[in-house]
């Protein structure tokens, strides 16, 4: 199999030495190094953010601004452990920080019907409304329960992993995934896909 052909691998799975290197390197002045770590981590970055934050721009933000505060915090990590959930954690807080202090400036979505362009949406336009339904449903949840259900769901992450990154009990971790999954499926109930 072509690497190219490969899916790319997921930010959780990293390998820990290759991290630990790369850290090193960093604290050695390499600022490259750390280019390599964001530029792997920012798509889960960004993931997470918006989990927390619902608006896609705020999200980028939000993660950018996590991860020049985890260049400034880098001696503050400790090597022996996991890069990815001591990052996550940064984006976590930096999100939640970042909804704390916007203001309130909602704006009325446009009629889905006016985006559609017809009678009849493409595949395209199904998976916006698809996305948009779940980015709705999410927003529903709790702050924890929408960041345990993202991380685990989405991203790939272990329930140790999610404890790591929210400081919270696994089994509390559990819980949340479990209650977050249950009211999604109330709240996607009535969806279907039209064919």
């Amino acid at each position: 199999m072509k690497p190219e052909s490969q899916p790319p691998q997921p930010a959780a799975r990293i390998p820990g030495q290759d991290e630990a290197a790369l850290v090193a390197r960093v604290r050695a002045g390499d600022r490259t190094a750390f280019g390599v770590l964001a530029e792997r981590y920012a798509g889960v970055a960004r993931r997470v953010a918006r989990a927390v934050l619902g608006d896609p721009d705020d999200a980028d933000d939000a993660a950018q601004d996590a991860l020049l505060s985890a260049l400034v915090k880098l001696d503050q990590y400790d090597p022996r452990r996991p890069f990815g959930p001591w990052l996550l954690r940064i984006v976590a807080n930096a999100a939640t920080d970042r909804r704390r202090r916007r203001k309130v400036r909602r704006v009325e979505p446009l009629d889905p019907a006016l985006v559609a362009g017809g009678a009849r949406p493409d595949a395209t336009t199904e998976q916006r409304a698809l996305s948009e339904r779940l980015r709705t449903a999410l927003a529903e949840l709790s702050h924890r329960r929408r960041m345990a259900v993202v991380l685990f769901d989405v991203e790939g992450y272990s329930h140790a992993e999610i404890a790591a990154i929210l400081g919270i009990p696994e089994g509390t971790v559990r819980s949340e995934v479990f209650h977050a999954r249950r009211r999604l499926r109330v709240l996607l109930a009535d969806w279907k896909e039209q064919e």
